[in-house]
């Protein structure tokens, strides 16, 4: 079937506001208190980087594809450095530049985001604004961003296979040497395409996977073995995270998640589960035991230990 495509509207540039966010800030508004998908375990793992890409001395600036109403944004201008600019590019408001794009718009964003959200959100902690590029990130593959200009790109855009694997290909462009991308929803089961773009730039373009959370894959065209070496310098374990590694095709890859505390699937155990184990005759309890710990070890990726 072939559709009709409208032209892509045209950017809205600017690094000062389209309206009066002065009055519009939000009072006593926190950085948790934004709105959005972007937890501790990856502002941790972004601040981390950051941090050790400036004491290191690599400059550059930052690029995020996708900002939705600034949570991750305002972390990223805290780590900005003279002469070093951010550059956020997002729809907001517009309108898609084509059916599928503006379904997924319509379906997860349109009734809250708004670009002058994300400015009054991003200027309640920051005295200046980024530069805002107000369009599809495909417009991005126009080079407006200098080749090898960034050290950091963060890709949190369209969930489409075509869109992503676009984005992905404008961030090769934009980083410098051992410049670090970080790709949301890389294993979200409603983000199939972004999956298929994330894996398909590791195995035929050239992305080296760095580090792995729950929510975001961390990659480099550059030296991964010596990202990860910045990684582990941290004792991200006394932070209460746990700390494993992997190999993807002969390549180590580093994952990062929450630790579970002690007790706490007990204190999480839900009332109907805990009364139906009180009121089950002894045999039957200890079988369910088994059965539950066995569905938690396979979960885990822990050998499975039958015991009759």
């Amino acid at each position: 079937m072939n559709r009709t495509r409208r032209a892509l509207p045209a950017p809205l540039e600017a690094a000062v506001p389209t309206a009066d966010t002065g009055t519009a800030r939000p009072q006593q508004l926190t950085r948790d208190g934004i709105p959005g998908w972007f937890f501790k375990v990856d502002q941790e793992a972004f601040a981390h980087f950051l941090t050790e890409q400036s004491a290191a001395g690599h400059t550059g600036d930052i690029l995020e594809l996708g900002t939705y109403l600034g949570r991750s944004a305002v972390l990223l201008g805290d780590h900005l450095r003279p002469g070093e600019q951010l550059t956020v590019c997002d729809l907001f408001d517009s309108e898609a530049g084509d059916a599928d794009n503006a379904a997924e718009m319509t379906m997860s964003y349109r009734k809250t985001l708004t670009r002058s959200a994300f400015e009054a959100n991003y200027l309640t902690f920051h005295p200046r604004l980024p530069v805002i590029v107000q369009a599809p990130t495909s417009v991005l593959a126009d080079r407006r961003i200098p080749d090898g200009s960034c050290r950091f790109v963060h890709i949190d855009a369209s969930h489409l296979y075509e869109h992503v694997a676009g984005d992905i290909e404008v961030a090769r462009a934009a980083l410098g040497e051992n410049g670090l991308v970080a790709l949301d929803d890389y294993r979200s089961e409603h983000t199939p395409g972004v999956s298929a773009a994330v894996w398909q730039a590791v195995f035929t373009g050239g992305l080296r996977p760095v580090l792995l959370t729950p929510m975001k894959f961390y990659g480099t065209w550059g030296d991964a073995e010596e990202l990860q070496r910045v990684l582990l310098g941290r004792d991200w374990r006394a932070g209460g995270y746990t700390v494993d590694e992997d190999a993807i095709a002969g390549a180590r890859v580093v994952r990062l998640k929450y630790a579970v505390k002690p007790g706490a699937a007990q204190a999480h155990r839900s009332a109907p589960r805990r009364l139906a184990l009180d009121l089950l005759p002894p045999v039957a309890t200890r079988a369910t035991r088994r059965l539950l710990q066995a569905l938690r070890d396979r979960r885990a990726g822990r050998p499975v230990v039958r015991t009759g």
